[in-house]
């Protein structure tokens, strides 16, 4: 059972740090250098700074002398009643259609994962987790939100919540990418009590935040006891929301030399119906159910074509013991069949990107093969928001970035403190 609790958010003040639009950041694990130096550049208040800390001995510590720092000088201020945060997104996804996503900011207990409570759908690795543990413990504030969903078929929550977006918003962001983020605090005691209700026997699916989740589990049993430290900030969005979408990622590998190549061109021949197609139509169809279908191209030749899987009890074999929700997975089945068997790429090689790489978008993967950089792409299906489900329930773990949940949410607009 889901314990969804209102909080008492730290925030910006506008009227000290001016914009909300100035301070507020893309995820931390999506900005480079530059990026980084263009968000301070817009306001010393950013929060990249914070959230991506740079300093010498203790970057960390850098971060935690700043992040008291505005809150002493009140540049973040603390609501004196708790509150949920209704939160929209209007949105232009990658396949051009418009949409609104519709969710709300709340407190969630932290639970171990499992049945009823919280599961997670994709493999993680210790690398971040220790980053934002260490963070963590620096800053004591969840700096950025958890981003998971809940079956909520009667639409309860935001009904609940629906009235207090017909008045102007808390705050609003348009982002680069042109997504409009709109947030409204609501504090009526029976909006928040029929939010619970419609949540109380929810199961928790993550879909963005794997590796903030397990690190403020850690980071709970490392406290113990009872407080504020037990509740993380997520977001919540219902399954049945209409303006909640999947896009694929796509895979590039590099590094092929004449005998890995000649063992993918093996596996292909022998386990794939191989037709080419017009680069344009290399993407296979969305929406699709089996047999698995894959775009591919490869730089040698440059010839766009459609790997159709002959047959599922080939993926059968190879995924034994999986769940068949697993054994149906696009990015399951070619992790196994043609990035390990064929290609000997191991996990750590898949979780680090050591020959891997990932990109969301067609034409970036045609262009990276197509100067040479990387050696090949697979041009990949989105997969279902109902085959995700099926695969957390079965207690299996996806390989990374099967999903691309759009768009993604702003770090900035709430925090959480922890103590």
């Amino acid at each position: 059972m889901a314990d969804v609790q209102p909080l008492r958010a730290l925030h910006y003040d506008p009227a000290v740090v001016g914009s909300l639009a100035d301070v507020v950041a893309p995820p931390y694990d999506v900005i480079d250098a530059s990026q980084r130096a263009a968000l301070i550049g817009r306001s010393p208040y950013n929060v990249v700074a914070v959230d991506l800390p740079e300093g010498e001995p203790d970057k960390y510590a850098a971060a935690s002398e700043l992040f008291e720092t505005w809150q002493l000088h009140g540049a973040l201020t603390r609501d004196r009643e708790p509150a949920v945060w209704a939160h929209t997104q209007d949105y232009t996804g990658p396949d051009g259609r418009t949409r609104t996503r519709r969710g709300f900011f709340c407190r969630v207990r932290i639970e171990d994962y499992g049945a009823g409570r919280v599961r997670p759908h994709e493999r993680t690795h210790p690398g971040p987790k220790e980053d934002r543990l260490r963070l963590t413990r620096a800053t004591r504030a969840n700096i950025s939100p958890i981003f998971s969903l809940y079956s909520d078929p009667a639409n309860g929550a935001w009904s609940a919540l629906e009235s207090a977006t017909q008045q102007p918003p808390w705050g609003e962001v348009t982002d680069s990418d042109g997504t409009v983020h709109r947030l409204w605090r609501v504090s009526d005691p029976e909006a928040i009590a029929a939010v619970q209700a419609a949540t109380r026997d929810a199961e928790l699916l993550i879909a963005d935040g794997h590796h903030r989740y397990e690190t403020m589990r850690t980071y709970a049993e490392e406290i113990g006891g009872e407080g504020e430290h037990r509740y993380i900030l997520m977001c919540l969005v219902a399954l049945e929301d209409p303006g909640l979408t999947v896009f694929p990622t796509h895979r590039l590998v590099r590094g092929l030399d004449d005998r890995r190549r000649q063992a993918l061109r093996e596996a292909l021949d022998r386990d794939f119906e191989i037709a080419e197609v017009p680069v344009e139509q290399i993407a296979p169809p969305a929406g699709g159910g089996p047999p698995l279908q894959l775009g591919y191209i490869d730089s040698q030749v440059q010839r766009a074509c459609r790997l159709t899987l002959k047959d599922q009890s080939i993926a059968d074999a190879a995924l034994a013991g999986h769940s068949e929700a697993y054994r149906h997975l696009d990015t399951g089945v070619l992790e196994t069949l043609l990035l390990k068997n064929a290609l000997g790429l191991s996990d750590d090689d898949i979780s680090h990107f050591n020959g891997l790489f990932y990109a969301r978008d067609t034409a970036e993967a045609l262009a990276l093969v197509s100067s040479g950089e990387y050696d090949a792409a697979f041009v990949m299906r989105p997969t279902p928001v109902e085959q995700v489900r099926e695969i957390a329930a079965a207690g299996e773990n996806m390989p990374p970035k099967s999903t691309y949940f759009y768009p993604k949410l702003l770090t900035g607009l709430l925090f959480n403190p922890l103590a």
